[in-house]
């Protein structure tokens, strides 16, 4: 079974993504990291983001097994991994890495930007999860400044509004929602009930129930 997580930064998506894999005893791979260490590598090494060529070959060294999930959710890496996606060599090089995660034997649960559209189309189980801005930068401004960083919710809310459009107008594999994912706005939500939510909708999809 491969179930599909798709939305914009810090709606909450990762959350639901490893909550479902822990239920359904799925290995998931938050595919946001992979731009999140290309994006970290770039600024560790000075590359230029324009330099499309050095960023695919930093894409494609990078090793999964290496990743540091917490490390590569400072703050200034999320801009970085931003920019780093728009870049169609980029997403070209990770395409594979993350197509076969996907399609391991067993199946898996992958959360992205453009899982249910691109990575895994034929997913059996696809969710949108989104919010609004407000709700989302105010999420984003409680996890950094729970980390220790210093940033004002507004300055958190511009860079939300520019990683949306970013996300959104990019050529390659733009952030939209697939046709048959399921929505799940949980802008009014906690993170409890979004989860519940969450599996909710599988159950009674994985159920036959009718279509949301």
């Amino acid at each position: 079974m491969i179930i599909a997580i798709d939305g914009p930064a810090a709606s909450g998506k990762g959350t639901v993504a490893r909550a479902l894999a822990a239920h359904y005893r799925l290995p998931h791979l938050d595919t946001g990291l992979l731009y999140r260490a290309v994006g970290a590598a770039a600024l560790e090494k000075a590359v230029s983001f324009d330099d499309v060529d050095a960023l695919a070959a930093l894409a494609a060294g990078l090793d999964l097994a290496a990743l540091d999930a917490e490390a590569l959710r400072a703050g200034p890496i999320g801009e970085a991994a931003s920019r780093v996606a728009a870049v169609p060599a980029v997403r070209a090089q990770l395409l594979k890495l993350q197509q076969d995660f996907a399609h391991q034997p067993g199946g898996a649960i992958l959360d992205g930007r453009d899982i249910g559209t691109v990575i895994a189309p034929d997913a059996d189980i696809k969710i949108f999860v989104t919010a609004t801005p407000e709700a989302r930068a105010t999420r984003r401004h409680k996890e950094l400044t729970g980390r220790g960083e210093t940033v004002g919710f507004e300055e958190v809310l511009a860079d939300i509004a520019k990683r949306d459009q970013r996300d959104s107008e990019r050529s390659s594999a733009p952030l939209v929602r697939a046709a048959d994912a399921i929505l799940l706005d949980n802008t009014d939500f906690d993170r409890d009930t979004s989860i519940a939510t969450a599996l909710d909708m599988v159950a009674r999809r994985l159920g036959g129930a009718a279509a949301w």
